[in-house]
């Protein structure tokens, strides 16, 4: 499903929605692993978005920041205080799931640390 994106609301609920989901999919991998095995780092990128564009102003208004690679990126979209790679993982992928439900090239990624 591609949904028209014309609004900073818009952007925000997406956001927010996408932050909230990856909430709560770290909290129940968290239940199910525990803080303990590897540690590392999670995050959700958004590609084919560029930074000069009324939506890439958007997501920026929206507190999405851009990498290196000039992708947007929320590092560790979950919020959680954990080091657990398994946690944080399955909340960027949840992020990164709501970002394709509305049309954008989103993925997770992570490193062991």
């Amino acid at each position: 499903m591609t949904v028209t994106i014309t609004t900073q609301e818009q952007v925000n609920a997406i956001v927010a929605e996408a932050m909230q989901e990856a909430h709560t999919a770290a909290k129940a991998a968290l239940a199910k692993y525990g803080d303990c095995d590897a540690c590392g780092f999670a995050w959700t990128n958004i590609y084919k978005v560029k930074g000069n564009t009324k939506l890439g102003k958007m997501l920026k208004a929206a507190g999405v920041r851009q990498d290196y690679t000039k992708a947007f990126q929320i590092w560790n979209p979950s919020g959680m205080p954990v080091q657990n790679v398994d946690t944080l993982e399955a909340g960027a992928e949840a992020a990164a799931n709501v970002f394709q439900k509305y049309g954008f090239e989103a993925y997770a990624g992570s490193r062991l640390d």
